[in-house]
């Protein structure tokens, strides 16, 4: 199986293209205000426009209001949404849009195998099932966590398509692609310079060490 690949935080013309041109399989905006890679629906329209069919659009929330998603879904037009947050079922599936439901492996309620696996089981709607580490705040933190803790969502006959987050760079995703076969990897600040600014090589060797994994 091939593992799909998501480049999340861009903010620039230069870095939609690096990843496009990298051949990864969807980008990311990000719709936080706290988060400095924070895009207005304005601003993530003119990049959205540079992105060529087969490549997907994300627009990451944390806890947002209606509103705000709405807006995002008017201008932009993301394939996937994805709450970052704290959002309930019902506040994931209300747009009748595909989404995405991310979970901060460690947190208080999702620090075992089991716990986890309980508290996904409730996102059954969602199109795949992505898992970042715990920190702070949410998401971008570039911090690892411990694999096993996936164990028992890989076993769960129900689960959803599993996004590997959380920590990634050129030089550890081919081992955590070999350790937990995602359907997907997630990266965003193991690609950048600074916060929100990526840089083309850095793209271009995480997306070869991930293909490159998928042949050991």
């Amino acid at each position: 199986m091939r593992t799909r690949i998501k480049i999340c935080g861009l903010t620039r013309e230069q870095d939609v293209d690096a990843a496009v041109s990298a051949g990864v399989d969807a980008i990311g905006f990000v719709f936080y205000p706290k988060s400095r890679r924070c895009l207005t629906p304005t601003r993530a329209a003119q990049l959205r426009r540079m992105v060529p069919a087969f490549v997907d659009v994300v627009a990451l929330f944390v806890n947002p209001g209606q509103d705000e998603v709405q807006a995002v879904l008017d201008e932009v037009g993301p394939e996937l949404l994805q709450f970052h947050g704290d959002e309930t079922p019902l506040e994931c599936a209300r747009y009748g849009h595909r989404f995405l439901r991310a979970f901060r492996v460690g947190a208080p309620g999702m620090d075992t195998a089991e716990s986890l696996a309980s508290t996904c089981r409730a996102y059954g709607e969602a199109s795949g099932w992505l898992f970042d580490s715990y920190s702070a705040g949410y998401g971008g933190s570039g911090h690892g966590f411990d694999y096993a803790l996936l164990d028992e969502v890989r076993a769960d006959p129900v689960s959803r398509p599993l996004i590997l987050s959380g920590g990634l760079n050129a030089e550890n995703v081919g081992q955590a692609v070999q350790r937990v076969r995602p359907w997907a990897v997630d990266v965003s600040s193991g690609v950048e310079v600074e916060q929100g600014i990526k840089s083309s090589d850095r793209i271009s060797f995480f997306v070869a060490a991930a293909h490159d994994a998928d042949t050991k």
